[in-house]
């Protein structure tokens, strides 16, 4: 037993006894936690239930989509619309493939080429290394509209025009990443890589052996920001890409919603097909996007 100090002024509780007290205090149910919470989770449900009428929609029957009140889930599963979508003239497979073709490929690259841009960015020290940098930053002030005539121009000169690479190549380079990857490898202690150069390890190999696997979490945290942002991208496939046969989701969609402009079940269907692999991404992922942003966010 933990013996109590007495003075004069009464028993003194020991260091564990205010401890034990804390920790009550913490456990504690807080109003304000609660409300907090619960308005939270009011925003939550607000921000979901588009997604939920959406998903309910596209197994709806026509006549059931403008009942009042809303029924959320039909009475009768309706798998018409889904295979209308996946096998009609214009399926669905091709926009697919085409996206997972340009986003894989890009989001490797953008990966590979910011980690190793962010890298010499904050571990090898150059003349000039902070304009450079912060010059290279301000790019990303520049609206990516201002660049289609100049890039039009380009790809048209050097032939990948209507080609899929004149969205991979420029997918590559992400200002975003290389700005990530630089504050993560700024939050590893300097002592790590002092100790590798005194084995006699050169750069290229601290950062493919030392580097790269402590930087787990925000590489994977880049590759799904960058995987949703390349698969998500209208703009520039619509610029670039005239084939139908090249098209994207989001080109296939626009395409869908155009020929269809009154069959919203078929439109919510193929809504519904697009969203899809976002959700995956994110429900296997958001560890990582925590864990990436919380260790990127610690030096600056």
């Amino acid at each position: 037993m933990e013996n109590v100090k007495i003075d004069s002024a009464g028993p003194v509780p020991s260091r564990s006894d205010e401890a034990k007290r804390r920790v009550r205090q913490d456990s504690g149910i807080k109003p304000g936690r609660v409300l907090l919470t619960l308005l939270m989770s009011g925003f939550a449900l607000l921000m979901i239930m588009p997604f939920v009428w959406m998903i309910g929609t596209s197994f709806k029957s026509p006549a059931e989509v403008f009942v009042y009140p809303v029924k959320w889930i039909p009475t009768i599963l309706n798998w018409e619309h889904h295979i209308r979508v996946w096998t009609g003239p214009a399926g669905f497979a091709t926009y697919y493939l085409n996206s997972l073709k340009i986003s894989l490929i890009s989001t490797v690259g953008a990966v590979f080429l910011s980690s190793l841009a962010a890298y010499g960015f904050a571990r090898i020290k150059f003349k000039g290394r902070e304009p450079l940098f912060l010059l290279y930053l301000s790019m990303m002030m520049v609206p990516p509209q201002v660049l289609f005539v100049p890039k039009f121009i380009l790809f048209d000169a050097i032939g990948i025009y209507n080609t899929h690479l004149a969205l991979i190549l420029p997918g590559m380079f992400t200002i975003f990443g290389v700005f990530m990857m630089r504050q993560f490898f700024l939050s590893v202690p300097g002592e790590i890589t002092e100790a590798a150069f005194i084995d006699g390890a050169g750069h290229f190999r601290i950062f493919f052996r030392l580097m790269l696997p402590l930087a787990k979490p925000a590489l994977a945290t880049l590759a799904i920001i960058d995987f949703s942002w390349h698969w998500n991208d209208y703009e520039n496939a619509l610029v670039f890409l005239l084939d139908r046969n090249l098209f994207t989701v989001p080109l296939g969609l626009q395409n869908f919603i155009l020929e269809n402009t009154v069959d919203y079940n078929g439109m919510m269907a193929a809504a519904t097909a697009g969203i899809v692999p976002m959700l995956l991404v994110f429900v296997i992922g958001q560890r990582y996007i925590i864990q990436g942003v919380a260790g990127s966010s610690v030096k600056g």
